[in-house]
């Protein structure tokens, strides 16, 4: 299981990438391994500014559909295309083609909540 040191996590099993005031977001390796094989991504939110924690959309996999959180506060600017046609790939690499969504960041104070990699290893238990 993969968890890049270079990106911050949540306690909901998101990750984040923060370069400049954008933050790429997607669901963590551990997360894709839990909810099987992911069949559709519904992302709602692109334009919408939503606080930290809100939910920004859905993820369903074959037996169940998971809310997704915001990392941090901000505007969604962009959704993944390519997972209206290709989900799977948040289970095929989803911290690199699996990305889900690209915020602007209103509040850089709120990344002190997230957690670091090792952190997070300590979270799920590995």
């Amino acid at each position: 299981m993969s968890i890049p040191a270079n990106l911050k996590y949540t306690k909901d099993h998101e990750w984040i990438k923060i370069e400049g005031n954008i933050a790429t977001v997607g669901i963590t390796d551990f997360a894709q391994g839990e909810l099987g094989d992911i069949v559709y991504v519904d992302i709602s939110s692109v334009g919408q500014t939503l606080n930290q924690h809100d939910v920004f959309g859905t993820v369903e996999a074959v037996k169940t559909v998971s809310d997704l959180f915001m990392p941090l506060s901000g505007k969604v600017q962009e959704f993944n295309k390519a997972l209206e046609t290709s989900p799977e790939k948040v289970n095929s690499d989803p911290y690199g083609d699996g990305w889900m969504v690209k915020v602007e960041i209103s509040n850089i104070a709120e990344t002190s909540a997230l957690l670091s990699a090792d952190q997070y290893k300590e979270l799920i238990g590995k």
